[in-house]
């Protein structure tokens, strides 16, 4: 109970203050612990930090799984990733924390593999294998092709957010979701073969 109080507060002080500038102190008091208490499950800052995002992974694969196994037709399985990451784009603080995160593995080239390896998993690619078979059935054949589909959709999706959060008076929740359902169709379709689009919902 204690961990996972510890990385609700992480969460918290994590997209508020930065992961160069939250501390540790912070993150406990926030829930009534001492630093202590948070040393007794982690090993530092950025192992918090670490186990954020593997929470993230776990989660995506419980959720978004099932949802693509069940779907019947590939149409379906793409408008239901659609409708998946949307749902995450609503997720202010978890949003915060990927564009965090990335900032943080270009800061510090040295720790950027284990990051990038996470990230790989993050973008449903090692932890939902439904994710992988979907982009393959896409033109997506090569571990390298499916990276690459990967990091555009989480792009996108990232680049959107940042901009609806700057100024969401012009890019508004619905643009938002307009822009990206035409984005994701075009990654989606991109080496399928396909030539009249598919429809994304």
């Amino acid at each position: 109970m204690t961990r996972q109080e510890l990385l609700l507060s992480a969460r918290k002080i994590f997209a508020r203050d930065g992961f160069e500038h939250a501390r540790l102190e912070d993150i406990a008091s926030d829930t009534g612990k001492t630093r202590g208490a948070l040393y007794d499950n982690f090993k530092n800052k950025e192992e918090v930090f670490y186990a954020i995002f593997e929470e993230n992974v776990e989660r995506d694969r419980a959720e978004l799984a099932p949802v693509l196994t069940a779907a019947p037709t590939l149409a379906k399985r793409m408008q239901a990733l659609v409708k998946y990451l949307i749902g995450v784009s609503r997720d202010r603080e978890r949003m915060l924390l990927n564009l965090e995160f990335k900032l943080y593995a270009i800061r510090h080239p040295r720790r950027r593999q284990r990051l990038a390896n996470l990230h790989d998993a993050m973008c449903l690619q090692v932890s939902v294998p439904e994710m992988s078979r979907l982009l393959q059935q896409l033109g997506r054949r090569s571990l390298r092709a499916r990276r690459i589909g990967s990091l555009a959709i989480s792009g996108i999706l990232d680049g959107l957010v940042l901009s609806h959060l700057f100024d969401p008076e012009v890019l508004d929740r619905r643009e938002l979701e307009r822009n990206f359902k035409l984005c994701l169709n075009q990654i989606l379709q991109a080496g399928s073969g396909r030539h009249r689009p598919l429809r994304l919902g």
